[in-house]
């Protein structure tokens, strides 16, 4: 699960301390604050110790989505095993600029399809706020299906589901 993926535009691999320039940004950009919420990450130093945490932190992993042309980190995608969840959640963000233009959508079927080939990942999640509206498009183009709404923390959450039967 931990090898690099490529896509015809996007190489994608990950997340490292290096990459604190590109996560303060992501963390602080107007649809992260909305649909994901503030970590009050203000600095270089919140954000390398952000990561650190991130990459310490057993069942969590980050992948940075760069385009091969320039090597720009755009956005990322997450694979993550949530206490409240029966399987792990395949989640993505992405910086405004990069978004519309369908890298989140080669990006996270990439990632998918590896984490997917694993047959103990045969079953992915994923969680959306009910008004992100773009992530649920996003995820039902990637061949998720509503699965229920939960309540986690007085926030509901819209689960999705996947699995390799429906690819």
């Amino acid at each position: 699960m931990q090898h690099p993926i490529t896509t015809e535009r996007l190489s994608i691999d990950i997340l490292s301390v290096n990459d604190h320039d590109f996560v303060l940004e992501l963390l602080n950009s107007k649809g992260w604050l909305e649909f994901i919420g503030n970590r009050n990450i203000h600095s270089k130093e919140e954000a390398i110790t952000y990561i650190t945490q991130i990459l310490l932190t057993p069942n969590l992993t980050y992948r940075v989505v760069r385009r091969k042309e320039d090597n720009t980190p755009i956005g990322i995608v997450s694979f993550i095993k949530r206490d409240y969840l029966t399987h792990h959640d395949l989640g993505f963000a992405f910086l405004p600029q990069f978004m519309g233009l369908g890298y989140a959508y080669e990006a996270a079927r990439g990632v998918m399809l590896q984490i997917m080939q694993d047959p103990a990942h045969a079953h992915l999640l994923a969680t959306t706020v009910p008004h992100n509206t773009s992530s649920m498009r996003l995820l039902k183009k990637l061949g998720f299906r509503f699965e229920k709404e939960i309540e986690i923390n007085h926030q509901p959450l819209h689960v999705y589901s996947v699995t390799t039967n429906d690819l």
